[in-house]
């Protein structure tokens, strides 16, 4: 007997859910960069009026994910190697501040909930819930950089986040993948459990660099015509 796949969220408002739809469009690619955002069309297929979904797209500029350019229109930022690489060093600075004092900071109730939700990413991956799964893998890790006890370090590091999470589903995944990024996290969360900031940011520097080395590997293909680089 199969297992039931998780249930959806359920979201406070219109424009919570119209926000959570787009975001997971742009995201997966649904909406490539470049793509205008049509407020029309965006309300007719999803369903609701013009508001929600304005407020959408205004949430999602705030993220840096949509430029809005008045009375022209709203389109999705375009993905480039230089702002990959860009994203890479913000992550690199904030994460890595954030997992330090993190480390430093742990208590148990910190790990339960990493552990949880990186069982529930385990297991989203499992019944191919990408949605899921991304939604896990992100609770995951903030609910780790929360312990730094810092709100304005979560709050530079959101939109950043947002951000490279575009370019995590651009990269490449080879077989084993999932495997070599579960050791990845268990091992943040270790050294974080054990209280060693260095083994901490030793990890997670880790899980950044070859999460961005699988995106350049990808995106150097494309723009070769899917010729190695080299």
């Amino acid at each position: 007997m199969t297992s039931a796949r998780p249930a959806p969220p359920i979201h406070a408002t219109l424009a919570d859910a119209a926000t959570a739809q787009l975001h997971e469009a742009i995201l997966v690619g649904e909406f490539e960069g470049g793509a205008a955002l049509r407020l029309t069309d965006l309300a007719t297929s999803m369903g609701m009026s013009m508001m929600p979904v304005r407020e959408a797209i205004r949430r999602l500029e705030a993220l840096g994910l949509v430029e809005v350019i008045p009375h022209k229109g709203a389109w999705v930022r375009e993905l480039t190697i230089e702002d990959a690489h860009d994203t890479h060093d913000m992550r690199m600075l904030l994460e890595i501040t954030a997992i330090e004092r993190a480390a430093a900071r742990f208590t148990e109730e910190d790990a339960d909930r990493a552990r949880a939700y990186l069982e529930r990413n385990v297991r989203a991956l499992e019944l191919g819930d990408q949605a899921a799964a991304r939604q896990a893998h992100t609770d995951y890790h903030f609910a780790m950089y929360a312990a730094a006890q810092s709100r304005w370090l979560l709050r530079a590091l959101e939109p950043v986040w947002q951000n490279g999470e575009r370019y995590r589903f651009a990269g490449t995944r080879s077989p084993g993948a999932r495997e070599r990024i579960l050791r990845e996290h268990e091992a943040i969360l270790a050294a974080c459990v054990a209280h060693d900031p260095a083994a901490a940011a030793a990890a997670l520097r880790e899980h950044i660099t070859n999460a961005h080395a699988r995106v350049i590997e990808k995106m150097t293909k494309q723009n070769d015509g899917g010729r190695p680089p080299g």
